[in-house]
């Protein structure tokens, strides 16, 4: 890694942007498996920075840890400046600041989508119900599934039930959205649709984290690829440099087995 690329990691955005999310020397372990290992990297404000690498690299753990769903061994993260909090209100604060779309689409299943939408506005962040329906149903509209707001999760594909995930993360204004692998639960004609939502977001400027093994995503959307593996970054570069001219064996070799396929 060049001393370039090395300096943009804990300190100020290659972007020369705002710096929004700030991990610094973090560490972590699942009983005796170090799965993060001093980590250092920093996404600024209106930045699309996909995180790709083989299973177990440790990306969907640096994902979790960004909204304390994972806690950290070592290190700090920062926010906004504001260090991750542990409990209580706080945390429920940062939850609403930072949306997060998984693999599974962790609808509730008892309410329709336009429920599942309004829920959290509501509830944590005291928006009046009218506004908070409106705003869904924009959302909805935005994602492409508008026409399904009275239906409940079930009666969706799962195309349409993770653009709901996606509407319901955007209907609390999070500062930072991260995607852990949020196409990998899909059928192949489906994950283009999410796919598509999530380029709209990046070009609008919504910060962005994403995990995921899209590498036409990763091309087309990002500012930076990070590459990971053994728990590590061993590349965080510019999609096109990454692609065309990576320089650690690990990612050539990654890459080598993707991209002829």
């Amino acid at each position: 890694m060049s001393d370039q690329q090395r300096s943009t990691h804990a300190g100020a955005s290659p972007s020369g942007r705002r710096p929004l999310v700030v991990l610094e020397g973090v560490d972590k372990h699942f009983g005796a498996l170090h799965v993060l290992k001093s980590v250092d990297l920093t996404i600024a404000h209106g930045e699309v920075v996909v995180v790709i690498g083989p299973s177990g690299s440790g990306k969907s753990t640096l994902c979790r840890t960004i909204n304390r769903l994972e806690t950290i061994d070592g290190g700090r993260i920062t926010i906004d400046g504001a260090d991750l909090p542990a409990e209580g209100k706080e945390l429920a604060q940062l939850r609403a600041d930072v949306g997060m779309v998984f693999q599974s689409f962790n609808l509730f299943a008892h309410k329709t989508v336009r429920e599942n939408v309004t829920l959290g506005p509501v509830k944590v962040r005291g928006v009046p119900a009218k506004q908070a329906k409106e705003r869904a149903d924009a959302l909805l509209e935005r994602v492409g599934v508008a026409s399904q707001a009275d239906k409940y999760p079930a009666q969706l594909s799962g195309g349409q039930q993770q653009r709901v995930a996606i509407a319901r993360a955007l209907a609390m204004d999070p500062k930072v959205m991260l995607f852990d692998e949020p196409t990998s639960a899909l059928d192949p004609e489906m994950i283009n649709e999410v796919l598509d939502v999530m380029t709209g977001l990046a070009k609008d400027g919504m910060t962005m984290v994403v995990v995921t093994h899209e590498m036409g995503f990763a091309r087309r959307a990002a500012d930076r690829v990070v590459f990971m593996a053994d728990g590590e970054i061993l590349e965080d570069a510019e999609p096109e440099t990454f692609f065309t001219a990576p320089t650690h064996e690990r990612s050539k070799d990654f890459l080598s087995k993707i991209l002829t396929h």
